[in-house]
């Protein structure tokens, strides 16, 4: 008898946790390394096909404007912390990974609404451990590029939940990614997860995949391809789970595509402007793609203005739990629109590296040091606007975006210490770093 009523509760209770789960998305961010809009071809690459992806766009909403840091370690930090690098130090690449741990609230965001959370990939840029910034489940690697255990400095070494690993000769590590990001989605099917899924692809050094041919000529298309590849692969798992329907992905690069693979990354013959580490448009202007079967709206394209600070707060919203009260964040919830409603649109977006920074709106940009660009040739050129230029149009622009740029105070808060590229802390200066005003208190009352 009391073994029939136990029966009898579990079967009660498992439809309403199963109900309960189905009322809270899951969230997965698949964030593609140097990977700028000229590398897929949804975007209009002449090159590079990206079949998968391609795929999320057509069924869900391609943003052409989303932004972030043009470097991986800043860029990150924008996305796990939704605040901008002079709130938080994350100005360079070094400083990153000095920031208080206490900094990344993503994955404390959805623990505290219940979600199962994985980070599987690239974490060295980052303080401390995933683990320890809220991820139940991780696969961790330092530095980039980490595909075969070929490089003599990582030593094929890498972390997973707490054992220390050693990637074996003939294993390829986005392929364990892979499996320990499948292993996580099926052993949380029944409530809800969010999972951090940060790709090897396409970061340098460029090395042969698992499906390039013995004498391929042409590696980092091979690269691309398998990057699409696993896409595909982790989507079909989902609807072989029958959680597709209920599951929001967000595909992004985690800033434009790096020098040396510019050339070939055009987009109607022509070349864009700019390239990972620069405050040029492609440095910091990437792909961005979210779909969620039903909710999103399919085959649309926005122009809404996007950059990484907006992250947390969309999914703080999609989740239904709220952020600290006591702290400054910058993003600007996009939730609204990832259903297909209006929603509250962005003015303008900060970016910022090392000592350099911008506010660009839909057809400007200004920058520290009061330059005016007129972005209406953008992606593929910015032109200079001279402070004697009477154009209306161009004057209420600087005013705005001034305006916009006073507000944000960005020499008011925490300025980079570092040799003015966004790259190092330490380094000898390889260039002045332009000049900023004498450090005010920190505006941010965490």
């Amino acid at each position: 008898m009391k073994q029939n009523i136990i029966i009898l509760i579990a079967l009660l209770i498992s439809p309403f946790a199963m109900l309960q789960a189905a009322d809270k998305p899951n969230i997965i961010y698949i964030l593609a390394d140097d990977l700028g809009i000229g590398n897929v071809s949804c975007y209009g690459s002449d090159k590079y096909k990206t079949n998968n992806i391609d795929k999320l766009a057509s069924g869900g909403t391609r943003f052409t404007q989303a932004f972030t840091a043009a470097l991986c370690g800043p860029s990150r930090a924008l996305i796990m912390t939704g605040r901008y690098a002079f709130r938080n130090g994350s100005t360079n690449q070094d400083a990153c990974m000095k920031m208080p741990i206490a900094e990344l609230r993503l994955a404390q965001t959805f623990k505290a609404a219940g979600y199962a959370t994985s980070a599987i990939g690239k974490w060295g840029q980052l303080p401390g451990e995933p683990n320890e910034a809220g991820f139940d489940d991780y696969l961790r690697f330092n530095g980039s590029g980490f595909y075969w255990n070929k490089n003599k400095s990582k030593g094929g070494a890498y972390r997973a939940n707490g054992k220390e690993l050693k990637l074996g000769e003939k294993e390829y590590m986005p392929d364990l990614m892979h499996n320990q990001a499948v292993s996580f989605i099926k052993k949380n099917q029944t409530k809800p997860f969010f999972l951090y899924y940060s790709m090897v692809h396409v970061h340098g050094d460029i090395q042969p995949t698992p499906d390039s041919a013995a004498d391929s000529k042409d590696l980092y298309s091979d690269n691309i391809l398998y990057m699409d590849k696993l896409v595909g692969k982790l989507v079909a798992e989902l609807d072989s789970l029958k959680l597709r329907e209920n599951t929001l992905i967000i595909f992004m690069g985690d800033n434009g595509t790096a020098k040396g693979q510019d050339k070939l990354s055009t987009i109607g013959g022509r070349n864009v402007s700019g390239v990972k580490g620069t405050m040029l448009e492609c440095g910091g202007l990437v792909p961005m793609i979210a779909n969620w079967p039903g909710k999103t709206p399919a085959g649309k394209v926005s122009a809404n203005l996007v950059d990484s600070t907006d992250f947390l707060p969309t999914f703080a919203d999609l989740i239904v739990t709220k952020l600290p009260d006591n702290v400054i964040f910058d993003g600007n919830s996009l939730a609204p629109q990832l259903r297909g409603e209006e929603g509250k649109k962005r003015q303008f977006v900060y970016n910022q590296l090392a000592s350099m920074w911008y506010v660009r709106n839909a057809g400007w940009k200004l920058n520290q040091l009061g330059e005016l660009y007129d972005m209406s040739g953008a992606p593929f050129s910015e032109k200079l606007v001279t402070l004697d230029n009477q154009d209306t149009t161009a004057k209420a622009a600087r005013t705005t975006l001034g305006s916009a740029l006073a507000q944000l105070n960005p020499a008011g808060g925490i300025l980079d210490t570092g040799d003015g590229t966004g790259r190092h802390a330490s380094k000898a200066a390889k260039k002045p770093a332009p000049s900023t005003p004498t450090p005010k208190k920190n505006p941010d009352p965490k």
